[in-house]
């Protein structure tokens, strides 16, 4: 749905800037398909640009980010199935591209100053650095005790805990990516949101409600500890469009260009129900840190499968509509 902003982005930062070597960097790449084939459209994007401005092809230098638990070994035997792709384009026979690695949090340094000229974030920066630490009083226990992120039951407190932590977060990612960008580099950030001022929405506040209702189900059943639950939270913030541009103004290093907002289509088809799908696409996320937390006991499959329940009966009702955001920055 947004894959035309980005391929803008990076040919108007080329048609500008028109560099030799152009720093391409992807924040939380992953490991599956989607980890070069993004990397493959730029390079595409790019070859039509080069012609229509009449500027050689540039090499690329393409900076692959995750956390150090990634898998950057099945990135890199993909690779010469990338460049054999890549070449398969009579244009693209001598199109130089160089794919490192380097893997640490997107909240440090992790690139040589003034190195980048376009950085790609998908579904990433809606995680936090940590869990608010304001979220857990003196003895060390958590003050929203039965749920898992901000709630109806929750208190002020807690909304104002994952705010200030992401206030602070993203200003400090907002810092250190202008250290690495050139002047006139951009930005494609696309991330979870939400719509209004409100901290609880039938958007991606209520899919984790449902999750704290699933695993309280878990609970009552004994198949995990309340103590477990009574002390998950998650460190993720749907942030409004108001706190975005007030953060971004607040650093005061790049300029706004386009901040879109977009809903998550419900899509059908497969024989599997809205809820199924959903429910999937969440353990397909949350699995690791799960049972991280919870131990190897945690029945996923039935949480799961309860938590699929709870989104179809739920649609019945109105439609849960997670909304996020296509954020273009240009560094000033």
């Amino acid at each position: 749905m947004v894959k035309h902003i980005t391929m803008e982005t990076i040919q108007q930062v080329y048609s500008e800037v028109k560099p030799r070597s152009i720093g391409i960097a992807d924040l939380g790449c992953s490991s599956g398909p989607n980890s070069l084939s993004i990397i493959k459209d730029m390079v595409q994007a790019l070859e039509g640009t080069s012609h229509k401005v009449s500027h050689p092809m540039p090499e690329f230098r393409v900076y692959l980010n995750d956390l150090p638990t990634n898998d950057f070994n099945s990135v890199f035997k993909s690779l010469p199935d990338f460049y054999r792709d890549i070449k398969k384009d009579k244009n693209q026979d001598d199109t130089a591209i160089f794919v490192g690695a380097y893997p640490g949090s997107f909240y440090g340094r992790l690139f040589p100053c003034s190195c980048l000229h376009f950085i790609y974030s998908s579904y990433s920066l809606h995680w936090l650095s940590k869990v608010p630490p304001a979220l857990y009083d003196e003895r060390g226990e958590s003050i929203n005790k039965g749920n898992v992120y901000i709630s109806e039951s929750s208190s002020p407190i807690v909304s104002q805990a994952y705010y200030n932590q992401f206030q602070e977060d993203f200003v400090l990612f907002l810092k250190l990516r202008s250290k690495e960008l050139v002047t006139g580099g951009r930005m494609v950030l696309i991330l979870l949101g939400r719509k209004g001022q409100d901290h609880v929405d039938r958007g991606n506040s209520f899919l984790w409600e449902i999750l704290s209702r699933s695993l309280a189900i878990s609970v009552s059943r004994g198949e995990i500890e309340r103590g477990k639950l009574d002390s998950y939270e998650v460190h993720f913030y749907a942030a409004s469009r108001n706190e975005i541009e007030d953060e971004v103004r607040r650093e005061g290093s790049f300029e706004m260009e386009r901040l879109e907002t977009f809903e998550t289509e419900r899509g059908g088809g497969n024989g599997k129900s809205y809820g199924t799908k959903v429910a999937m696409t969440v353990r397909a996320i949350l699995e690791s840190l799960l049972r991280d937390h919870f131990g190897n006991g945690i029945d996923l499959d039935n949480l799961f499968n309860n938590y699929g329940k709870m989104v179809d009966k739920e649609m019945v009702k109105e439609d849960i509509k997670p909304i996020s955001f296509v954020v273009v920055l240009k560094k000033l």
